[in-house]
């Protein structure tokens, strides 16, 4: 894959960067977007656990909506147009097994990356999103290429 840096993001992790990086990292239920600027050839990640920042504690890109957030504006910050932006999402598995769909965290993230996305006017150009099984994905942020192996 190249002879770049590679960057393993955590849960919790976002990465916005100008140079070429391979960000590679592990979902299950949760997601990660992946935004590339197809004029200038350059990319972020981010990697969330929830959906919703409940208002207590560090606003942190733990949570989808500050994480969808931080990814755009640190984007918007190396000079991206919006205009000039796709997104691919992955992640958002089911697994736990539970009759509420309130509890199914994988279908909350994903529904939180889309309508974020949506909002923000950015183009969905790939998805690999909710079943049952996790995910290890990685982003070529020169080529805006994603890999995925399911787990």
């Amino acid at each position: 894959m190249n002879n770049i840096e590679s960057k393993y993001l955590y849960a919790s992790g976002l990465h916005v960067t100008p140079h070429p990086v391979m960000l590679n990292t592990v979902l299950g239920s949760c997601v990660s977007v992946c935004l590339w600027d197809k004029k200038q050839h350059i990319g972020g990640m981010n990697h969330y656990m929830l959906p919703f920042w409940n208002g207590s504690g560090l606003a942190s890109p733990r949570y989808g909506n500050i994480a969808m957030e931080q990814l755009i504006v640190k984007m918007l910050n190396l000079n991206s147009r919006k205009e000039h932006l796709i997104a691919k999402v992955f992640g958002g598995a089911r697994m736990l097994e539970s009759k509420s769909s309130y509890f199914d965290i994988g279908k909350r993230n994903i529904q939180l990356a889309f309508s974020t996305l949506d909002e923000a006017e950015i183009g969905i150009v790939a998805q690999s999103t909710g079943g049952e099984k996790g995910r290890k994905i990685y982003f070529n942020t020169a080529s805006g290429e994603v890999f995925q192996k399911y787990l």
